[in-house]
Formats: C-alpha cells, structure tokens, sequence
C-alpha cells in the first residue's frame, strides 16, 4: 500500500523527490516548508520556497512554522497521522517529538557518503577539498547532526572540472530514485539499516562569505577546487581596478592552465591567472551587476591583458 507521508523540504534539491513521490502514488498529507522570504526586484515581495510553489501545484498543504520544538508543533505533526516523514534539504532542525511522532520514522536524503560531510554544505566541500567522488545516501533520522543509520546509497564521480551546481543537479536527480526506491523498501518491511562507521567521520559547515575571495598564494589545483566548489553561489570572486574603483568578479568555471608567474598575475590573453604554484585558466564569469559571460566576452570590455595583476 502506499504511505501516508509529510514532506520537509525547502529548495530546488528537493524538489525531484517530491515529483517522484508524488508520482508513485504515495499521500503526501502534509508539505513542511520555510517561510517566504523578501524577494523580487525591489525586494519586499515574499517568495515562497521551490518547494512550497510545487506542493501548491500540486494541491498539497503547506505549513511554514517558524519552529518545531514547541508541544503544539509536536501535536500538529502527529495529528496528520503520516506513516513516516521524507526530509530533503528542509533547514530545521527536528527536535526527539518530532522524530518520534511518526510510527515508521523520519528518513533524510544526505548529499554525501556519511559519515563524510556531514552537515549542511556537504556539496560544496566535497569539491572544495578535491574529493574525487560523492553520493547520496537514505538515513533514518536520529537525534545527531546526520548521525543516523544508513538505508541506500548511492556513488557518483566528480569530474575534475565539475562545479558545485552541476553536481547538485546530478544528486537531486539520483536522490529523488533513492528516495522512492527507499520508501518501497519501507513499504514491504524490508528496509535494512546499517549504522554508520566511526572512523571517517567530516563536517560540511555552511559556506561563509569571508571564504569567497580566492588565495592565488595556494597551488592551482586548490583554486581550482575553490573555484568550482563555490560555483555557481555564492561564487569565488577576484578584484580588478575599474576606472574610479575595484571591481569585484565572480568566477563559474576554471580549467588548468598553462604557465607560470606571480600569484594572481594575468599570464595570456586567454584570462590565464597565475598561483603559488602553476596556474589557472578562467572559462566563464560575472561581473557584479551583469550578466555571466564568456572569458573572451569579458576580455573584450576589461583591460586585463599579460601582465596585469588581479587580487
């Protein structure tokens, strides 16, 4: 048969496994979601989340409570009378009577092979440090931060020069199948979980702005890492001197480069940027305020030819 469930989700990742879920055929009784935030070109609409559009397309309720970790909250949750719950991306954290107002249980899609990253931006640092691949993973929820028993996994490569966006679609796509997949194996009483080891154990802290600005001290292979972890948000940036001030750069995509020289001087005429150590050749960014733009089509309107020095 299929399960009554609550949905806890919040942005474009999660949206695949609410599709998926939907389309299986299971209840989703209830959407749990954040609140609108401003938004829009002058900022003073509210803007629901990815998720909260979708589940209002597809008729559902939607609820936006501010916290979970009242008793009324608890109530609520409870009196829906959902099997289980399915949380992907959701940004609260839920409290033991949450976990615990579901019969089956609450099972989490994690963006990472846990115990590897856990936490909130296991995504960006799994590129950020080099890693050469990723996965996602169905975990039972308990009360520690992603420290609950494994149920499915599922292993992806990172390309070399694969951005933090790219992969996001690539996991929010397997997720969505995980999940279901997950959730048949709930269904037939056959879901096996397996606690996850001690050894191993990272934490994926969410991305602060003071790290967007790029080191052209560090070798190349570690900007380029940096580079493409933060593409495309928040996005590794650089400064060039405009006509009466810095200008602030966002890099989308880098490749090795050729050569060598001091860190952060322009080697070609190909946006070729030196580092401590080789050097780094930037394939596409934007300028604050514009558009993104080919390397070429910046390099057409910038005066930043060999020799110039970028920071």
């Amino acid at each position: 048969m299929p399960l009554r469930l609550i949905f806890m989700g919040t942005p474009d990742f999660a949206l695949p496994t609410l599709v998926e879920i939907v389309g299986r055929g299971h209840e989703v009784v209830a959407v749990y979601t954040r609140a609108p935030k401003p938004g829009g070109r002058r900022g003073l609409e509210l803007q629901p989340t990815p998720i909260e559009r979708e589940a209002r397309r597809f008729g559902l309720d939607v609820l936006t409570p501010a916290t979970l970790r009242t008793a009324e909250a608890a109530a609520a949750f409870r009196a829906h009378g959902a099997d289980a719950a399915v949380v992907v991306a959701y940004g609260l954290i839920l409290p033991p009577e949450i976990l615990a107002a579901v019969p089956l249980g609450c099972f989490n899609l994690h963006a990472s092979l846990l115990p590897r990253w856990r936490g909130a931006a296991p995504i960006n640092r799994a590129i950020m440090a080099g890693d050469h691949e990723t996965g996602v993973m169905v975990m039972k929820m308990d009360e520690g931060l992603d420290t609950g028993p494994i149920a499915m996994a599922e292993r992806v490569p990172i390309g070399q020069d694969m951005t933090a966006g790219e992969l996001h679609d690539v996991l929010s796509s397997l997720g969505a199948d995980l999940m279901v997949r997950a959730l048949g194996g709930i269904e037939r009483g056959a879901l096996t979980l397996t606690p996850q080891p001690a050894d191993g154990v990272t934490y994926a802290a969410k991305i602060d702005k003071a790290e967007t600005g790029i080191d052209w001290t560090r070798p190349w292979q570690a900007v380029h890492d940096h580079c493409r972890g933060l593409a495309p948000f928040p996005g590794a940036f650089f400064e060039v001197e405009g006509s009466s001030a810095k200008v602030r750069v966002k890099i989308l995509r880098t490749t090795r480069g050729e050569g060598s020289g001091p860190p952060g001087a322009v080697l070609d005429e190909r946006l070729t940027i030196a580092c401590g150590e080789g050097a780094v050749r930037v394939l596409e960014l934007q300028r604050a305020g514009a558009k993104p733009m080919k390397a070429e089509e910046f390099l057409r309107g910038a005066r930043l030819g060999p020799g110039a020095r970028v920071r």
